[in-house]
């Protein structure tokens, strides 16, 4: 399968949520101890991969790379934040946000050629 333009975007949020998806359910499998979770977590990932596979096939892969792990680390540590008691310290914020000014600069750099 072959997505163009708009579409090879959507794919790739997709991924972005499957990935997420997975990463929550890989958390709350407790090391493979709830079946479920761990279960749901290879599908996640199975369709996130599937997803991100599909958005290649017009997104260069260093852009669709950068958006697909960039988004999944700003989404899990807000997830992380909120639902897991896990601390956000300013430090962890401001590479957060070094992270997103990357994947804005490969993007815009990515049009240019």
């Amino acid at each position: 399968m072959k997505a163009e333009g708009a579409l090879a975007w959507v794919f790739l949020t997709l991924a972005i949520v499957f990935e997420l998806s997975g990463t929550i359910s890989m958390k709350i499998s407790h090391g493979f101890t709830r079946p479920w979770p761990s279960v749901l977590m290879f599908l996640f990932y199975g369709i996130s991969f599937t997803s991100l596979n599909v958005a290649l096939t017009s997104i260069r892969v260093g852009v669709a790379y950068a958006v697909w792990s960039g988004a999944g680390i700003i989404l899990i540590s807000i997830v992380g934040a909120m639902f897991f008691e896990e601390r956000l310290t300013f430090s962890s914020l401001l590479w957060v946000t070094v992270i997103v000014a990357g994947i804005v600069g490969l993007n815009i750099s990515a049009k240019g050629h």
